[in-house]
């Protein structure tokens, strides 16, 4: 498998809107809340952060919550 296409593969499985999890993610650290994934990289909220704060992730660092 190609690495362009593996990523593209990763990133039709966490669609805006979807919660994911950190690689080794404390268990009392809810999911985030997917924004946008581009370029191999993921803007993340949390929902207490509210609308505006977000935090950039390599998508590879994500899995599905």
């Amino acid at each position: 498998m190609l690495p362009g296409k593996q990523s593209t593969k990763i990133l039709d499985l966490l669609p805006p809107g979807s919660f994911v999890k950190l690689k080794n993610q404390p268990h009392d650290l809810p999911p985030f809340e997917i924004i946008n994934c581009k370029g191999g990289r993921c803007l993340v909220r949390q929902q207490s952060w509210g609308k505006y704060v977000h935090w950039e992730v390599d998508h590879h660092r994500l899995k599905s919550a």
